[in-house]
């Protein structure tokens, strides 16, 4: 087994993704509160006929843990990640390349800071990957970021 596909077998194994920079984050303004961004997100996902697998509560987390990795800093308001996969662009661009397996499931965060509320997802590589992303933004579209 190559050391590429043995690595993106024990991403798979262990729910692991490829590393995000923020460079790689497309981010949309969301004129309106944290609840209705999430509702909408989530309502956009099941429109384009989609199950979203999980919503991972990242705010809530940081929140209730802060003072036990000692900071006291609030980093979100609200932040939830909404994950979902498609198997018609899923299988499509693991067809084109296997490792684009390391990409899924795919996923939209919501974010509030300060006020401000953030509709973002991932950038993909060139290639098969941009299927993805358009995806992605053809929901948060839907969805009213901007």
């Amino acid at each position: 087994m190559s050391v590429r596909i043995a690595a993106a077998a024990t991403c798979l194994v262990l729910g692991l993704a490829a590393p995000l920079h923020a460079q790689d984050a497309i981010t949309y303004d969301f004129e309106g509160s944290f609840d209705d961004a999430t509702f909408a997100v989530e309502n956009a996902i099941v429109n384009q006929g989609l199950v979203i697998d999980s919503v991972s509560h990242v705010g809530d987390m940081l929140a209730r843990t802060g003072e036990d990795v000692g900071s006291a800093q609030e980093l979100f308001t609200g932040a939830d990640i909404f994950q979902f996969c498609s198997a018609v662009v899923s299988r499509e661009v693991m067809e084109a390349d296997p490792l684009n397996v390391v990409h899924c499931p795919y996923s939209i965060a919501v974010t509030e800071r300060d006020g401000a509320v953030t509709i973002l997802h991932r950038s993909y590589p060139d290639g098969a990957m941009q299927q993805v992303e358009d995806l992605l933004s053809t929901i948060v579209a839907e969805a009213g970021g901007s």
